[in-house]
């Protein structure tokens, strides 16, 4: 009878070390599924900063749009919004402005260009990655100054759309004459 406690006892014991271990095993599952959502954002974050740390920063600015541009030595790769600028922008016409420092420099593939916009229209849009573009490359090699200058795209474009006044239709357009 004492051998067959014994065994009882040991048994229990055997039987109490395993219920533990499966709690601790759901605890550690439930941990492993939520460090990999963390891990992901964090990784993001500093392959972001990591990859942006190195370079020359500029905002730019064109009627109600804001853009902060980022230079690094790169190839020529220009990205707006996360996206590649030809994605973003559709428009030639577009896709030219944005271009124009680097072809006025003739730096079109010595530098990548993360861009973030934000505000206005795509056609606001682009005149402030282009306003961007010529002041960080401005920063980076200050003998470019003057040909960005000549061109006019150090300067910002201030014009914007008048404020709609009181009693008027429109910002400038009046209600219809009536003679009688």
């Amino acid at each position: 009878m004492a051998e067959e406690k014994k065994a009882a006892t040991t048994a229990k014991k055997a039987t109490a070390a395993k219920k533990p271990a499966a709690p601790k095993v759901a605890a550690t599952k439930a941990v492993k599924k939520e460090a990999p959502a963390k891990k992901t954002v964090a990784s993001k974050e500093t392959t972001a900063t990591a990859k942006l740390s190195g370079a020359t920063y500029a905002t730019g600015k064109r009627k109600d749009s804001i853009a902060r541009v980022y230079l690094i030595p790169g190839r020529g790769n220009i990205t707006v919004n996360g996206t590649e600028m030809v994605k973003y922008f559709r428009r030639p016409v577009l896709q030219m402005i944005i271009a124009q420092p680097f072809n006025i420099t003739k730096r079109e593939t010595a530098y990548d260009a993360v861009c973030m916009v934000m505000g206005g229209g795509l056609s606001g849009q682009a005149g402030a990655v282009k306003h961007g573009i010529s002041k960080a490359l401005e920063k980076t090699e200050p003998d470019l100054r003057k040909v960005l200058k000549a061109a006019g795209f150090l300067t910002r474009d201030s014009r914007v759309v008048e404020r709609k006044h009181y009693g008027v239709r429109k910002a400038r357009r009046s209600t219809q004459f009536s003679k009688r």
